[in-house]
């Protein structure tokens, strides 16, 4: 079946062999995007979830790692983290911003990327942790192999961003970033959405 028809991109696509160290990420939105789109989770097309607010664009090329899942596992992982909040997944595959030098056009594609650190950001009380990785292959990214190699400044438009990516002026941001961490626990955050995916859809599918 899979031969002769598109496979959904969050169910049928394989994480990768070497995950977490490289993983596949499929593609959603690019920085010149105005709008925000999104998979669909049913029908597995991609479809605008909204304008993006005002001049926020995103400032990477944006995606989710195929058959993750942001479940128990990364819910008790950010409440373990979290000064004893409760928290619970977002149910959403897990994010993942990829760096590279050169300009992509637009989303839907897929790409091997290096991890090398991420954010965990709770948007109200749901762990939705983005994973920072740099596109394999990229000859001015490469050389970033963990999240102290990315300078401040880049690391400050990121959280920019997801700080204020749901907001109107005057309201207070819903999402905060409790942590930026580095490759080890990015490779630890991965390992637990994939073992959420297995719990929720079974094993992975190639």
């Amino acid at each position: 079946m899979n031969l002769k028809y598109k496979v959904h991109p969050w169910h049928g696509i394989f994480p990768g062999p070497k995950a977490p160290e490289t993983v596949t990420a499929f593609i959603e939105i690019v920085p010149s995007d105005t709008v925000k789109y999104e998979i669909d989770k049913e029908t597995g097309y991609l479809k605008i979830d909204r304008p993006q607010k005002f001049s926020n664009m995103i400032p990477t090329l944006y995606g989710f790692i195929p058959q993750t899942l942001c479940g128990e596992k990364i819910a008790n992982n950010a409440t373990s983290k979290s000064d004893g909040k409760v928290i619970r997944g977002d149910g959403d595959p897990l994010d993942i911003c990829v760096l590279c030098e050169r300009s992509v056009t637009h989303g839907d594609i897929l790409l091997q990327a290096i991890p090398v650190g991420g954010f965990r950001l709770l948007d109200g009380d749901e762990a939705d942790d983005k994973i920072i990785a740099v596109m394999k292959g990229d000859e001015f990214y490469h050389q970033w192999r963990d999240i102290s190699d990315c300078p401040e400044s880049y690391i400050n438009r990121l959280k920019h961003y997801f700080l204020t990516y749901k907001n109107l002026p005057h309201e207070e941001s819903v999402c905060k970033i409790t942590e930026v961490y580095g490759r080890e626990e990015a490779h630890r955050v991965i390992n637990l959405a994939l073992a959420d995916y297995q719990d929720e859809y079974g094993e992975f599918h190639e």
